[in-house]
Protein backbone atom coordinates (compact mmCIF):
# COMPACT_ATOMS: atom_id res chain seq x y z
CA UNK A 1 0.00 0.00 0.00
CA UNK A 2 1.31 3.48 -0.54
CA UNK A 3 1.49 5.82 2.32
CA UNK A 4 -0.37 9.41 2.10
CA UNK A 5 3.42 10.75 1.57
CA UNK A 6 3.92 8.69 -1.68
CA UNK A 7 0.16 10.04 -3.01
CA UNK A 8 -0.02 13.14 -5.05
CA UNK A 9 -0.80 16.23 -3.50
CA UNK A 10 -4.31 16.21 -5.08
CA UNK A 11 -5.46 12.68 -4.18
CA UNK A 12 -4.21 12.86 -0.36
CA UNK A 13 -7.35 12.49 2.01
CA UNK A 14 -7.38 12.72 5.71
CA UNK A 15 -6.41 8.94 7.33
CA UNK A 16 -9.99 9.35 8.84
CA UNK A 17 -11.56 9.48 5.66
CA UNK A 18 -10.07 6.51 4.24
CA UNK A 19 -11.68 3.22 4.20
CA UNK A 20 -8.80 1.77 5.48
CA UNK A 21 -9.53 3.45 8.80
CA UNK A 22 -12.62 2.15 9.35
CA UNK A 23 -10.89 -1.51 9.07
CA UNK A 24 -8.65 -3.53 11.76
CA UNK A 25 -6.20 -6.01 10.23
CA UNK A 26 -2.38 -7.40 10.57
CA UNK A 27 0.03 -6.10 8.18
CA UNK A 28 0.28 -10.25 7.15
CA UNK A 29 -3.48 -9.46 5.80
CA UNK A 30 -2.37 -6.33 4.15
CA UNK A 31 0.38 -8.33 2.40
CA UNK A 32 -1.41 -11.03 1.11
CA UNK A 33 -4.75 -8.77 -0.16
CA UNK A 34 -1.61 -6.94 -2.28
CA UNK A 35 0.10 -10.05 -3.62
CA UNK A 36 -2.33 -12.90 -3.90
CA UNK A 37 -3.76 -13.23 -6.89
CA UNK A 38 -7.76 -11.74 -6.39
CA UNK A 39 -10.37 -11.79 -8.92
CA UNK A 40 -13.52 -9.20 -8.70
CA UNK A 41 -16.61 -9.31 -9.77
CA UNK A 42 -19.20 -6.78 -9.02
CA UNK A 43 -22.95 -8.84 -8.14
CA UNK A 44 -26.18 -6.92 -6.82
CA UNK A 45 -25.13 -8.43 -3.22
CA UNK A 46 -21.51 -7.26 -2.99
CA UNK A 47 -18.14 -8.54 -4.78
CA UNK A 48 -17.12 -11.83 -5.48
CA UNK A 49 -13.73 -12.48 -4.61
CA UNK A 50 -11.63 -15.50 -6.14
CA UNK A 51 -8.53 -16.40 -5.27
CA UNK A 52 -6.68 -17.46 -7.90
CA UNK A 53 -3.52 -18.53 -6.10
CA UNK A 54 -4.81 -21.68 -5.26
CA UNK A 55 -5.19 -25.20 -7.53
CA UNK A 56 -9.02 -25.07 -7.20
CA UNK A 57 -10.33 -21.02 -7.28
CA UNK A 58 -13.81 -21.75 -7.66
CA UNK A 59 -13.71 -23.48 -3.96
CA UNK A 60 -12.05 -20.12 -2.41
CA UNK A 61 -14.76 -17.67 -4.10
CA UNK A 62 -16.46 -15.33 -1.55
CA UNK A 63 -18.56 -12.73 -1.13
CA UNK A 64 -18.00 -9.28 0.55
CA UNK A 65 -20.70 -7.79 1.34
CA UNK A 66 -20.26 -3.80 1.44
CA UNK A 67 -22.14 -1.09 3.09
CA UNK A 68 -21.98 2.71 3.45
CA UNK A 69 -18.75 2.12 1.38
CA UNK A 70 -17.00 0.10 3.98
CA UNK A 71 -16.54 -3.93 3.36
CA UNK A 72 -18.26 -5.18 6.23
CA UNK A 73 -18.15 -8.85 6.15
CA UNK A 74 -17.22 -11.87 3.91
CA UNK A 75 -18.48 -15.05 3.88
CA UNK A 76 -14.85 -16.79 3.89
CA UNK A 77 -13.63 -18.71 7.01
CA UNK A 78 -11.49 -16.68 8.29
CA UNK A 79 -13.65 -13.59 8.80
CA UNK A 80 -15.35 -15.46 10.90
CA UNK A 81 -12.55 -17.34 12.74
CA UNK A 82 -10.31 -14.35 13.59
CA UNK A 83 -10.61 -10.44 14.75
CA UNK A 84 -10.21 -8.05 12.10
CA UNK A 85 -10.98 -8.11 8.39
CA UNK A 86 -10.08 -10.79 6.52
CA UNK A 87 -7.60 -10.61 2.84
CA UNK A 88 -10.96 -10.40 0.54
CA UNK A 89 -12.54 -7.42 2.50
CA UNK A 90 -8.81 -5.36 2.37
CA UNK A 91 -8.37 -6.38 -1.26
CA UNK A 92 -11.87 -4.89 -2.05
CA UNK A 93 -10.98 -1.33 0.14
CA UNK A 94 -7.25 -0.78 -1.29
CA UNK A 95 -9.09 -0.85 -4.72
CA UNK A 96 -10.17 2.43 -4.96
CA UNK A 97 -12.14 1.80 -8.66
CA UNK A 98 -13.62 -1.47 -7.42
CA UNK A 99 -14.75 0.28 -3.99
CA UNK A 100 -16.35 2.70 -6.32
CA UNK A 101 -17.98 0.67 -8.25
CA UNK A 102 -19.45 -1.19 -5.89
CA UNK A 103 -21.67 1.72 -3.78
CA UNK A 104 -21.71 3.30 -7.08
CA UNK A 105 -25.92 3.80 -7.72
CA UNK A 106 -25.53 5.92 -11.04
CA UNK A 107 -27.47 5.12 -14.39
CA UNK A 108 -25.09 3.11 -16.71
CA UNK A 109 -24.12 4.79 -19.64
CA UNK A 110 -26.09 3.39 -22.55
CA UNK A 111 -29.40 4.60 -20.76
CA UNK A 112 -30.11 1.43 -18.89
CA UNK A 113 -31.85 1.07 -15.97
CA UNK A 114 -30.57 1.04 -12.29
CA UNK A 115 -30.09 -1.81 -10.57
CA UNK A 116 -31.36 -2.22 -6.92
CA UNK A 117 -28.38 -2.97 -4.77
CA UNK A 118 -30.04 -3.81 -1.52
CA UNK A 119 -28.61 -7.41 -0.31
CA UNK A 120 -31.49 -7.91 2.63
CA UNK A 121 -33.80 -7.74 -0.13
CA UNK A 122 -32.39 -10.63 -2.31
CA UNK A 123 -32.35 -14.13 -1.79
CA UNK A 124 -29.66 -16.10 -3.35
CA UNK A 125 -29.46 -14.86 -6.10
CA UNK A 126 -26.49 -16.94 -7.75
CA UNK A 127 -28.26 -18.40 -10.72
CA UNK A 128 -29.60 -14.53 -11.72
CA UNK A 129 -25.37 -13.77 -11.48
CA UNK A 130 -24.52 -16.37 -13.86
CA UNK A 131 -27.38 -15.02 -16.79
CA UNK A 132 -25.71 -11.42 -15.88
CA UNK A 133 -22.13 -13.11 -17.95
CA UNK A 134 -23.41 -16.15 -19.50
CA UNK A 135 -24.17 -16.91 -23.22
CA UNK A 136 -24.46 -20.47 -22.81
CA UNK A 137 -28.08 -19.93 -24.49
CA UNK A 138 -26.96 -18.90 -27.64
CA UNK A 139 -23.93 -21.17 -28.10
CA UNK A 140 -25.93 -24.48 -29.40
CA UNK A 141 -25.07 -26.36 -26.00
CA UNK A 142 -21.14 -24.80 -25.67
CA UNK A 143 -20.17 -23.18 -22.90
CA UNK A 144 -19.33 -19.25 -22.74
CA UNK A 145 -15.81 -18.07 -22.09
CA UNK A 146 -17.52 -16.52 -18.49
CA UNK A 147 -18.63 -20.04 -17.24
CA UNK A 148 -15.45 -22.07 -18.29
CA UNK A 149 -13.35 -19.49 -16.94
CA UNK A 150 -15.33 -19.55 -13.58
CA UNK A 151 -15.73 -23.40 -13.36
CA UNK A 152 -19.42 -22.75 -13.82
CA UNK A 153 -19.04 -25.15 -17.07
CA UNK A 154 -16.16 -27.22 -18.33
CA UNK A 155 -15.19 -27.86 -22.18
CA UNK A 156 -16.30 -31.51 -22.87
CA UNK A 157 -14.47 -33.29 -25.74
CA UNK A 158 -17.16 -34.78 -28.03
Amino acid sequence: MRGESDLPRGDRMSSENHVLSHLTFTSRVAKRAQYEALEFSLITRGVRVRNTSHANPADHEYLVTIRDGIPIACECPADDRYEGACKHRVGVAIRTPLLQAATDYSLVADGGVQIENNPENHADDSDTDQSADCDCSGLGGFPCWPCVRSGRRSLSEK
